[in-house]
C-alpha cells in the first residue's frame, strides 16, 4: 500500500475534522460540568484579589 500525498490529506481532512468536533464537544462539557461550577465562580471573583496591593 503506498500512500501518497492526496491520500494523507483526504485523511487528515476527515478525520481531523471529527476530531476537533469531539474535542470541542468534550470542553464544552467541561466547562459545564455541575461539579465544576464552584472552581470557575471563585476564580472569577478571584481575579482581581491579588491585584489590589502595588508590588513589594
Amino acid at each position: 500500500m503506498d500512500i501518497d500525498h492526496d491520500t494523507l490529506v483526504g485523511f487528515a481532512k476527515s478525520w481531523g475534522l471529527f476530531y476537533f468536533i469531539a474535542f470541542s464537544i468534550c470542553v464544552v462539557i467541561y466547562a459545564f460540568w455541575p461539579s465544576n461550577r464552584k472552581r470557575f465562580d471563585d476564580a472569577k471573583r478571584n481575579i482581581l484579589d491579588r491585584d489590589d496591593r502595588p508590588w513589594q
